[in-house]
């Protein structure tokens, strides 16, 4: 080469530097081809595997609803190793280098963020409650001589408290994926690893609070009180019904029973309030709600029910019990699916399908007295009580009845103790006033009867609730709409018992309904105006609290209904909310249906 001339050795050197180039650059292309191709078969591997995650999270849920605790410990270890797998697939140098590049790398890092998640779900979330589930079969609960063993559920706190926190650590993770680079398939994922891990998370801490708390609440560590209100749908209160019967609830170590019943009515009347009440209670209720047993859920605040009804008892029988609980004539029809039907001392038998009918309207028409009436209610809970408490029962349909009558807002507890009240608060026997949130926004529609007679067992009712952004400052609007009627006979002023009807001993012509209906929204809400059958309507506005509330009487005819409407403006940052409402359950559950109005007139006036 040395005999080369010069010009021909420059023409070979920078031939072979062309040479290094093109093998360099052809190296960099097959590493790059070799890179999309590794990343693209380990996120293939990788999808399938999240995908059976998902399927096999759905098929966990119904193993544990169904009972079948062994299938679901062998579900819960095959979503662990589908969760690991795909964190793995996503997590080598490879898609971490991919990770940054252009377009691609931002779909890459969700669904590495997706994998992670997953990942920290299957092991800190279904694997510690996987280890206890066989302990927390339902069987574990029913009672076995009178008494159900709690010790299972202090096994299981550690582990369920684990669960529920790295769920809400999760859930926050999730809502931080960034999505605003990422193609629509990566997006929809995302959006629905957000979705399940909320409503997962929500039903894990109740369940984490129903843990903690239980094992307490029912005398592990040392005896509970409590009173029971048996609440009568027949006439309204805003918490459900008005307490017809009384009772003690005595807890001893999981051992339940049921002693010392008494008439609401033989509690009271108080020269004054027992307890010293709001403003806004005494303003919209009236100090009656303090001075008698039956009204003491006039108020929608279940913590004041529970006060007032604490201290009644109290002055009653000079003993301070450890909280308060309500149920209703419908859950206990819920509850007799579970048991079958029960025998009362009457020679009547209760069944789920007439509990609701016998209780709160033949009764009256098959014993006029009203002591007797007590009497027939009082044995009617303590039969269901005493099938319940000796364990005859199917465990899942007694689960089922407690969750239908919890979600119907049946269902009420308020414990003494301030750090159980704490853990109470914001569940769905709380009894609390609506909320705002950036997920939903709450409304209320508490009824309470006016006629003082059981003459809301004709009262229909249909709430609906919707919500539109008709300002420039994006400050929502909302509207709640609520109708009434009287489904009583034409003739129920002389067809129906007089203790029914009232017989106009407070005021109202008999067969007529008169309720009070007080609508709340959340907190720092702002009333706009209302409505009824598109007229201006007279009512009562002030605030419960922070809450606004609209509250307006009604008196129907039988035959007769009424609309009334009320519109609210909601805060900027929660706009974006879906709306839904709560309303004081009845002898018939009604369902909250969506509302369609016009923003330039929400609150049509005639």
């Amino acid at each position: 080469m040395s005999d080369l001339p010069e010009s021909r050795r420059a023409a070979v050197r920078r031939g072979s530097r062309a040479r290094v180039v093109l093998w360099i650059v052809l190296a960099l292309v097959l590493l790059l081809i070799f890179a999309v191709a590794w990343v693209g078969a380990r996120g293939l591997l990788a999808k399938r595997h999240l995908e059976q995650s998902v399927a096999l999270v759905s098929t966990l849920r119904s193993q544990i609803t169904d009972g079948d605790t062994s299938a679901a410990q062998r579900t819960a270890k095959q979503l662990e190793d589908n969760a690991s797998s795909a964190r793995s697939l996503t997590g080598d140098p490879i898609w971490t280098v991919a990770q940054f590049t252009p377009f691609f790398g931002s779909n890459l890092r969700a669904v590495r963020e997706v994998a992670v998640v997953v990942d920290d779900v299957a092991t800190g979330a279904v694997r510690p409650v996987a280890g206890v589930i066989g302990d927390l079969d339902q069987d574990a609960f029913t009672p076995t001589d009178g008494r159900i063993d709690l010790q299972p559920l202090v096994d299981a706190q550690p582990s369920v408290a684990r669960a529920t926190k790295t769920l809400a650590m999760a859930s926050d993770e999730a809502d931080d994926i960034d999505t605003s680079a990422t193609l629509s398939p990566v997006t929809s994922a995302v959006d629905q690893l957000r979705n399940a891990l909320g409503t997962v998370t929500q039903q894990a801490t109740t369940a984490n609070k129903v843990v903690q708390l239980a094992p307490a609440m029912l005398g592990h560590d040392g005896d509970r009180d409590y009173v029971l209100l048996f609440q009568n749908n027949a006439e309204l209160r805003a918490g459900g019904g008005i307490p017809g019967a009384v009772a003690l609830l005595r807890v001893k170590d999981g051992a339940i029973s049921l002693s010392n019943q008494a008439a609401g009515s033989s509690f009271g009347p108080y020269d004054e309030p027992v307890l010293p009440l709001s403003a806004a209670t005494t303003s919209l209720y009236g100090d009656i709600t303090g001075r008698y047993m039956q009204d003491v859920n006039l108020t929608p605040r279940f913590d004041v029910t529970g006060a007032l009804a604490r201290e009644m008892w109290k002055q009653k029988f000079g003993q301070q019990v450890d909280g308060v609980l309500a149920i209703d004539p419908v859950t206990l029809g819920y509850i007799l699916r579970a048991t079958g039907p029960v025998q009362l001392p009457t020679g009547d038998t209760l069944t789920s399908d007439n509990a609701a009918k016998l209780l709160l309207s033949d009764v009256y028409a098959k014993y006029p007295d009203p002591a007797v009436q007590d009497a027939f209610f009082a044995s009617a809970a303590s039969a269901v009580f005493e099938k319940v408490s000796s364990g005859g029962f199917d465990t899942k349909a007694f689960i089922a009845a407690l969750t239908d009558g919890t979600k119907d807002g049946r269902l009420r507890l308020w414990s003494a103790d301030e750090a159980e009240q704490k853990q109470i608060t914001g569940t769905a026997v709380a009894g609390d006033l609506p909320t705002a949130s950036a997920q939903t926004r709450e409304f209320a529609v508490y009824l309470n009867d006016g006629t003082g007679s059981k003459m809301d067992y004709y009262l229909d009712k249909k709430v609906s609730v919707g919500s539109s952004v008709c300002r420039k400052d994006g400050r929502p609007t909302s509207v709640v709409e609520v109708t009434l009627k009287n489904t009583a006979p034409a003739d129920a002023a002389t067809s129906l018992p007089r203790y029914v009807t009232g017989g106009g001993d407070f005021g109202t012509e008999p067969g007529k309904i008169k309720t009070l209906v007080a609508v709340y929204a959340p907190k720092n809400g702002i009333y706009l105006g209302a409505s009824q059958d598109g007229k201006g309507a007279a009512l009562q506005t002030v605030k419960d609290g922070e809450h606004p509330v609209a509250q307006i009487q009604t008196l129907l005819a039988p035959g007769e209904s009424t609309t009334f409407r009320v519109a609210f403006l909601g805060e900027a940052k929660f706009a974006k909310a879906g709306v839904q409402a709560e309303s004081t359950p009845g002898v018939r559950q009604t369902k909250v249906e969506p509302l369609q109005f016009d923003c330039a007139e929400p609150v049509p006036v005639g």
